[in-house]
């Protein structure tokens, strides 16, 4: 009986010895994950604009993420679900393809080791640096739009304060100056940092340990497997971050004007400003469909991206090897 591909492909990746794994060029990564950021967004946009009417909620209108879901589509309509879509699309598509294109750039300089030698602090590192990254160029303030058009409520555009991402870019410089495009810059980047830097770590270190899947094999798995992977990696970072997402957010949904005193004034006095008014239990509003949408959002971003480098590495960097052995 002929055995299945897949599990051919494994019997004879074992029979060879260990893998010996390559680098997989960073523009390979940036494309993957591009493709996986519009995939995600499509997907889970709801979720996003139902965290963040959460975080933004300190009167207790929304019970949780499932009453918050049926409260905003009853009122609003379910058009309403998917506002700030745009600059979502737009913002996950840039940030993941920055985000693993600068993470390959930066792995690929700390070295790739067949042996797996120092992959951790690798991954960790080159997490960490990627998520810095990300956070200053793409994802401060293409979540300041987001949020400011997600925290609208209403149905009738003409009686909102922002009636687009273009018509709310113009309106937060002319009122605010174009440094308000980066509020709340340094608790996105201590929340991007820290989540890339356990997600490319743990993610990393199951595909090895548990599914022998090293990066630049070759060897093909079942999708389920990245899937998984990218699952339970996604959940560490936001475990122990929320209170630095929810400031954030805080602090992006502020309307100030020059001159003006505002209520949140930097990320520490605005998380003793939250836990004393609302509770310590307030910084970790929208814990719940965060983690919903974040972890089947990167589940679906692993599964993605490893499967075009996985056919990067079998369509392209087998053949050159085999060119090389000609």
């Amino acid at each position: 009986m002929d055995v299945p591909s897949t599990r051919r492909t494994h019997v004879l990746a074992a029979a060879a010895g260990p893998p010996k794994s390559k680098a997989v060029p960073a523009y390979v990564k940036m494309m993957a994950g591009m493709l996986a950021g519009v995939t995600e967004a499509c997907c889970l946009q709801p979720l996003d604009v139902t965290k963040t009417r959460l975080q933004l909620d300190n009167v207790g209108r929304y019970k949780g993420m499932v009453h918050g879901l049926r409260t905003i589509a009853t009122e609003e309509g379910a058009g309403a679900l998917y506002k700030g879509l745009t600059p979502f699309v737009t913002h996950l598509t840039l940030k993941y393809a920055l985000r693993f294109g600068s993470f390959g750039f930066f792995k690929n300089l700390l070295g790739v080791r067949a042996d797996g030698e120092g992959e951790a602090w690798k991954n960790f590192t080159a997490g960490l640096f990627a998520g810095l990254t990300e956070a200053v160029i793409i994802v401060t303030p293409f979540e300041v739009v987001k949020t400011r058009l997600q925290k609208q409520e209403g149905t009738d555009a003409k009686k909102l304060k922002y009636r687009g991402p273009i018509h709310a870019v113009r309106t937060i410089v002319t009122e605010e100056g174009a440094g308000a495009l980066w509020k709340g810059v340094v608790p996105t980047m201590l929340r991007q940092g820290s989540n890339q830097a356990f997600n490319f770590m743990a993610f990393a270190f199951m595909q090895r340990h548990i599914f022998k899947r090293v990066e630049g094999d070759g060897v093909a798995q079942p999708l389920w497997q990245p899937f998984v992977t990218g699952l339970i990696a996604s959940t560490i970072g936001p475990l122990f971050n929320c209170p630095l997402d929810v400031v954030k957010t805080r602090l992006m949904a502020q309307d100030t004007k020059r001159g003006e005193v505002p209520k949140y004034s930097g990320w520490v006095s605005t998380m003793k400003t939250i836990a004393a008014e609302e509770g310590v239990g307030a910084l970790w509003k929208g814990l719940i469909p965060r983690l919903a949408r974040l972890a089947p959002g990167q589940a679906i971003t692993w599964t993605v991206v490893a499967t075009v480098q996985t056919w990067y590495e079998r369509k392209f960097m087998d053949a050159a090897a085999s060119s090389q052995r000609a």
